[in-house]
């Protein structure tokens, strides 16, 4: 019989059912209340045909249910029987849901504060402020008052502002409270408490962040294999853990549309691999095989275009009503569509929860309250406006409504909802809270599903040997995946062992070279110890994703490092050997086989000891800053007491310990010695010889050199150590056991630190404002992800504004037409045919008009803006580019602006001093300074920054970090165009609504803008004046005209066979949906043909035509600039020299690292070579100072 899973929330009437009275809005908690059904062939249908051949021919998969399956295969039914198979073997399915009441989070640290300095830093003031806010750190409550369940098969929608606690909501309801200063209020997990699900249950709970972070070099199926692999049961109903891993990333490729992708590397930034789109259901597919029972899913929308994320969402709704589980998701700009596959909706306003209940009553609930959207705004949209006092609209003739966070709480709490919210939480509390015989199921259910070996009260399913053996091939798969890296470390070595050993070419047995060899064996033991401290980066670059997995309880931490030291053996082994080979023999050390192999064991065993320290330093700090101070630092004591440089005999007695805690010195030893011990070196210099001593016998002379007898014309090599070093051959095996030793130490340190030590240093982002200024700011900011205040600075909101704007507009008006016509883009793959990116593409931008750029993901909105704006250098671009017709000035691009989406700018900077730099290095010189500020000002108060000018760039959040990155263009006063390249990428729909209104206002003006746009709400979309619409391959499908409520562009494509657009439906969600736009949709309808096709698309051609007929009546447009830049060389090197020098001074940190380096080496150094004697070995020791410090003041 099928077990009948934890109760969903119940259901609710429509919206035109609504009234406010408590009724049985969750009386009955077996009703489902809202769950759409999403077909899962929509996303992959060729994928489901594939799977349904696989289980078809699998007997094993459902040879019990034939008779059930009679007919045409069903795979949801297929579905069920494998869950019902599981059941069968006594491996019951586990759902959990969540109660919180009167939950309260407080964090650490204040929204604003000052820049700090080198020289606050160390101001004595600043000293004792520090000291104190160490002893009583300020806090602020970031959520409070929170009460409601989520319930398994739910999908709950967190709305708010940035900076209103959404991501601060999905990590308390995600058990992550490590990182508040206190998480106060009751929460349970049915009959759990956080505690319990912590210690033996974390992997059923998940938070995912918005950023896909995965090893980049393995593929997609690697991926989601793994996470399967390490979470599978013990029970599999007869089926081999190989069988049920495959299974597993049959199913989830195929639900996620990922199967044609399987062996595609996810990628990343430097490593190409599949898309954005992609990598998120990768993301969502590597939880779900992990079987947690509750996930968190933190604006994991953004970027994406609406088709994309709408896909996106349905794959969540398909894997909580397949696997039962309880879901979360905040996002930003949701559209209708996407709005209704969720069941219930929370709404935090500033830290207050301003609703929590059903998701289909919470647009009339806040109607009923005395606000109205506005004409087209998304429910989503709508909700968000209502916590923002500059967005909101009230209805007419309501006057007494809430307007605080405060007041909408409590509001809330008093309404019929939210009497029904909290008989709802008692009701679950009832069923599933305090009952110790559903905990005792629960824990029975997960005891179950472990490996033998595996501790009853684990949180892991696998033992650890299963653990490192997945572990350890997941690392062999990276490296294979990355060939490139592993063959330039390889040629590294053979380079510099080639470099050094012809610069030791065939170094003679005489005394002569006895101080160049024992330096080869110095570089070589060097060289392939320090190349270790080249991973620390790699390290830390892969933190995020093992935390993320320890969480996940998909493997201990310990067992990756033990994995990477393991697998890394092999490829020591021969980098080792080959540095080893090849600068042996060009040397010409000693060619005896067992000093040859003890020369390679010991400088194979070095380099091991040297890797496991450097990985054990690198775990021990949350910081890599400081991990590579601590080992540039080990690098400095190691490298001088190993005993070359400053010979044992000859260092002070006070630091002469160190030589015993370091390992270099018992391997250097041991191949000094070794090299040596069978050297009879002919003396390069006897003493007396000259004029005069021609005739003395050899009886009468001794060698220069230390160990020399007097009468013999050879050194022995032993003595020499012996002597010079205190060196012995006799310590070889005794010094192999303490390298043994050392490497043990650090090896273990390594697993210990790596186990314990997981996470990143994690600073609460604050604002921070220049020194000497006074911070405008309020202290509301209520979550970790956003650091700017919650009123947003909305453009033209005063009179200051307004002003500001009619100053910056009335600069000459703009005539000037910017076109292209028959556009292509062609970029070389190598070993592959070229790639076409854009084809035959025309159109135009206009003064005073605001042109849309869109397209799906992929289709090259960015590529074609790139192209237009001349900041190509690969490929082959064809197609005319003019300006009235005629070529494009000289200078082109200081008559254009361009906004990239990622906002790059010098984090330490203020606001001002980026417009200002901007203004200084791109106006004319002829520009009188104080008109350059003044002009700054009337940019800073056009874009809504006036409180943020003394504020560093690199603290704000992102609209205001978006907002400065369009102030920074304006200062330049671009002549001719403004490009911007995703705008509204990653901000809420009020945060997007205000940087549109601001470019439209611009556009208004005279100013001509082309603005690519991923998830235009419709009231978005409808300040836009014309749109150009890509499908992928970089074909046009439409270019424009939208006309009122994108009429114009409606009726072109129902004309054209589409079908009808309803009256409540995004026109921008309606033409992504028609022309098959998204990762898995297709169109059955050619739309780029019928574009061609089109009456539309020969008057665009008639009409750029007739522009450049025009234009070409008129002069060419004037080049403004003689020269490439519009100032000289000395005035760009004086303010780039001024500004490098800002930011090291507002960049203490780096200054007091390097300060610390250069005291500490220098004292070290200093007092390591104190007061060396003007003898052969302290003239020796005086240049070797000379090379260290040099060596120093070069890092």
């Amino acid at each position: 019989m099928e077990p009948t899973p934890l109760s969903r929330a119940p259901s609710a009437p429509t919206v035109d059912e609504f009234e406010l009275v408590q009724s049985n809005t969750y009386a009955d908690p077996e009703i489902n209340h809202h769950v759409p059904h999403v077909d899962i062939a929509s996303l992959d249908p060729v994928g489901v045909q594939e799977l349904r051949r696989t289980f078809s021919k699998n007997p094993d998969v459902h040879q019990d249910h034939r008779e059930e399956n009679r007919g045409p295969f069903n795979f949801q039914k297929t579905l069920r029987a494998f869950v019902r198979r599981r059941d069968e073997a006594h491996i019951q399915p586990r759902t959990l849901g969540v109660v919180f009441e009167d939950l309260e989070v407080v964090g650490v640290g204040a929204t604003n504060t000052y820049q700090p300095t080198l020289g606050s830093l160390l101001s004595p003031r600043n000293l004792l402020r520090t000291i104190q806010a160490a002893r009583y750190p300020p806090v602020r409550k970031i959520l409070s008052g929170f009460e409601g369940v989520a319930r398994p098969g739910q999908m709950i929608l967190v709305l708010g502002r940035p900076g209103s606690g959404c991501t601060t909501f999905l990590k308390t309801m995600a058990n992550m409270r490590q990182e508040f200063y206190a998480v106060n209020g009751n929460i349970h997990y049915d009959s759990m408490s956080p505690f319990d699900i912590q210690n033996h249950f974390r992997g059923d709970v998940q938070y995912c962040p918005e950023d896909d972070v995965h090893f980049p070099t393995l593929t997609v199926e690697q991926t989601i294999q793994f996470a399967a692999k390490t979470r599978a049961p013990r029970s599999r109903a007869g089926e081999t853990r190989k069988t049920y891993d495959n299974i597993v990333v049959d199913i989830l490729t195929t639900i996620f549309g990922l199967r044609h992708a399987r062996r595609t590397p996810v990628g990343d930034a430097a490593i190409r691999g599949v898309s954005g789109g992609e990598k998120k259901r990768v993301s969502i597919a590597e939880a779900f095989a992990t079987r947690s029972c509750i996930g968190a899913w933190d604006n994991s929308t953004r970027g994406l275009d609406s088709s994309t994320a709408l896909e996106y969402v349905h794959t969540l709704r398909i894997a909580t009503d397949t696997f039962d589980v309880t879901t979360l998701v905040s996002i930003y700009q949701a559209g209708e569509s996407l709005y209704r596959l969720f069941d219930k909706v929370c709404v935090i306003y500033e830290g207050k929860m301003a609703y929590f209940g059903p998701a289909n009553r919470a647009r009339q609930y806040f109607i009923d309250m005395g606000y109205e959207p506005a004409n087209r705004q998304t429910t989503a949209d709508f909700l968000v406006s209502v916590t923002d006092p500059q967005g909101r609209k009230n209805r007419a003739g309501v006057t007494s409504l809430p307007r605080t966070a405060d007041e909408f709480a409590d509001y809330f709490k008093k309404s019929p909802l939210g009497v029904a919210n909290r008989e709802d939480i008692a009701s679950y509390k009832a069923q599933f809270v305090a009952q110790p015989e559903k905990a005792s199921e629960y824990m029975k259910s997960a005891q179950a599903e472990h490996a033998k070996g595996v501790r009853e009260t684990s949180p892991y399913l696998i033992s650890i040997p299963m653990q490192a053996r997945a572990v350890m091939l997941r690392r062999v798969q990276i490296l294979r995946g990355n060939p490139l890296a592993l063959g330039l470390n390889i040629f590294s070595f053979v380079f510099e062992s080639l470099i050094m050993g012809s610069v030791f070419l065939k170094a003679p047995e005489a005394t002569s070279a006895f101080f160049s060899r024992g330096g080869v064996l110095f570089f070589a033991l060097l060289f392939g110890a320090f190349t270790a401290m080249a991973e620390i980066p790699a390290l830390y670059a892969q933190r995020p994703i093992v935390n993320r997995h320890k969480t996940a309880a998909m493997y201990h931490p310990f067992i990756e490092a033990l994995a990477l030291t393991l697998v890394d053996l092999p490829i020591t082994f021969i980098t080792t050997s080959i540095l080893g080979i090849i600068l042996y023999f060009m040397v010409g050390l000693q060619r005896s086989a067992e000093q040859f192999f003890i020369f390679f064991l010991f400088l194979f065993t070095m380099t091991v000891t040297m890797k496991s320290l450097f990985r054990a330093i690198a775990s021990a700090f949350k910081s890599e800053a400081n991990a590579q101070t601590v080992a540039g630092i080990s690098i400095l004591i190691l490298g001088i007491y190993t005993g070359y440089t400053i010979p044992r005999p000859s260092m002070i007695g006070a630091l002469r310990w160190i030589t015993h805690i370091n390992p270099l010195r018992y391997g250097f030893e041991v191949i000094m010695a070794n090299e040596f011990r069978t050297i009879n070196g002919l003396c390069s210099t006897l003493v007396p010889q000259g004029p005069g001593y021609e005739n003395v016998f050899l009886a009468n002379q001794v060698c220069a050199t230390v160990g020399s007898v007097p009468g013999e014309a050879f050194v022995s090599g032993s003595r020499f150590l012996s002597l010079s070093y205190d060196y012995s051959y006799s310590n070889t095996w005794r010094n192999f056991g303490i390298l043994i030793a050392f490497a043990t130490v650090f090896i273990t340190s390594l697993l210990i630190f790596s186990e314990f030590n997981t996470s990143t240093s994690n600073e609460t982002p604050v604002v921070l404002f220049k020194q000497g200024t006074k911070p405008t700011l309020s202290s509301k900011s209520k979550d970790e992800e956003a650091v700017h205040d919650e009123k947003s600075f909305l453009p033209f909101s005063g009179d200051a504004r307004a002003d500001a704007h009619k100053e910056i507009s009335s600069k000459a008006p703009i005539s000037d037409i910017f076109s292209w016509q028959h556009v292509n883009y062609v970029v070389p793959i190598p070993g592959a045919d070229d790639r076409k990116l854009l084809s035959d593409i025309t159109g135009f931008v206009a003064p005073g008009k605001l042109t849309a750029l869109m397209g799906e993901s992929g289709a090259g909105k960015t590529t074609l803006l790139n192209v237009l704006a001349q900041r190509v250098n690969t490929g082959v671009v064809t197609g005319d580019m003019l300006v009235n017709g005629q070529a494009l000035p000289n200078d082109f691009q200081s008559q254009t602006g361009y906004c990239q989406q990622m906002d790059t700018h010098m984090p330490t900077a203020t606001v001002r001093e980026a417009l200002l730099f901007s203004a200084n290095l791109r106006q004319p010189p002829s520009v009188p300074l104080a008109e350059k500020q003044a002009y700054v000002e009337k940019c800073l108060k056009m874009c809504g920054l006036e409180a943020y000018g003394e504020a560093a760039v690199g603290s704000l959040g992102i609209e205001h970090r978006k907002r400065t990155t369009i102030a920074v263009e304006l200062a330049a006063k671009p002549k001719l165009l403004l490009f911007l390249d995703e705008p509204t990428s990653g901000l809420d729909s009020q945060s997007a609504w205000s940087i549109m209104s601001f470019l439209r206002s611009l556009a208004d003006n005279g100013q001509a803008i082309l603005c690519t746009i991923h998830q235009p709400s419709a009231e978005l979309f409808q300040v836009f004046d014309r749109m150009l619409l890509l499908r992928k391959g970089g074909q046009t499908v439409y270019f424009g005209d939208l006309g009122r409520n994108a009429t114009t562009l409606i009726k072109y494509f129902e004309r054209n066979g589409a079908r009808p657009c309803l009256r409540e439906e995004n026109p921008a969600e309606f033409m992504l949906d028609v022309i098959g736009a998204g990762a898995t949709a297709t169109s059955a309808q050619d739309w780029h043909e019928v574009w061609c096709a089109s009456e539309e698309s020969r008057k665009l051609q008639a009409e750029v035509d007739e522009i450049h007929t025009k234009g070409r009546e008129h002069p060419p447009v004037e080049t403004t600039l003689q020269t490439e830049f519009a100032t000289s060389w000395f005035n760009q090197t004086a303010l780039l020299f001024r500004r490098n020098l800002e930011a090291y001074w507002r960049d203490p940190t780096y200054l007091i690292a390097k300060l610390v380096l250069n005291v500490v080496g220098g004292l070290f150094i200093g007092f390591t070579f104190f007061h060396a004697k003007d003898t052969q070995q302290g003239t020796q020791n005086k240049l070797f100072v000379s090379i260290h410090f040099f060596g120093f003041s070069i890092t």
